[in-house]
């Protein structure tokens, strides 16, 4: 478990998978999401298993719980992806799937801690992710945790009855090390 103030990392368990049918069914939640079809459980579950069966050098989806009052609540997944162990690099995802934690600051506090997850415990040197350029919240967001724009990608990306750019963002281990001093 990776823990922050208020809010912790873990790994994601199979009675999470109720909620990641409704997220990744939700059209808000899934807005800049690559996301272009309807889920079903069975399809999750699919997903779930080849999570799972994964190794840890490779991949990691962890679930995202915040504390409120005594309880933890699972409100959404962050992940490190196409772990690369020669170039020491990984894909940075994030959800945050109930909606009334939006704009909270959950997304930045579990990006940072993955961040730190990344660096500290994997060792890595890049972390990089893709991010629509009209999602200024989370590019903002993403600026804030140390990530710096690599490049936009135009029109990358089909959805929603039209295309998107894209702006790939990363940030290396020494740029964030200058921000925990």
């Amino acid at each position: 478990m990776i823990i922050g103030k208020g809010i912790r990392l873990r790994a994601i368990e199979r009675e999470d998978i109720p909620r990641f049918v409704r997220w990744m069914n939700d059209p808000d939640v899934i807005r800049y999401l690559l996301l272009n079809a309807p889920l079903s459980y069975a399809m999750e579950e699919k997903w779930f298993e080849q999570q799972v069966a994964s190794s840890p050098l490779e991949n990691q989806v962890l679930a995202i719980e915040v504390l409120v009052g005594d309880d933890w609540l699972h409100i959404g997944n962050s992940g490190l992806h196409k772990i690369e162990q020669v170039n020491n690099a990984a894909e940075f995802g994030l959800v945050i799937g109930e909606k009334e934690y939006w704009h909270k600051g959950y997304g930045l506090q579990a990006t940072e801690l993955t961040l730190k997850h990344g660096f500290e415990d994997l060792n890595l040197n890049r972390i990089y992710l893709n991010v629509f350029e009209e999602n200024e919240y989370a590019v903002k967001a993403y600026e804030t945790a140390g990530f710096v724009k690599e490049g936009v990608q135009r029109q990358a990306l089909y959805k929603n009855g039209k295309y998107h750019d894209i702006i790939l963002m990363s940030v290396l281990h020494s740029e964030w090390k200058g921000l925990e001093s």
